[in-house]
């Protein structure tokens, strides 16, 4: 298995609340933010092993 970030906890953390973020706000009236944690969602997403996660995001 691929090694996991050092903070990976905090990470996890993060990562969900970018993601709870981004479907609540309306894409319509704020591209920019939405488009700024999708990249920070991203970044997180890189430093963990492929698929690790695709099953997570179900229990958000």
């Amino acid at each position: 298995m691929t090694e996991l970030p050092e903070k990976f906890p905090e990470y996890i953390m993060m990562y969900k609340t970018l993601t709870k973020k981004i479907e609540e706000l309306d894409s319509e009236t704020d591209k920019d933010k939405i488009k700024r944690y999708e990249n920070e969602r991203t970044k997180i997403r890189n430093m963990f092993p492929e698929n690790f996660f695709d099953n997570s995001e179900e229990s958000l």
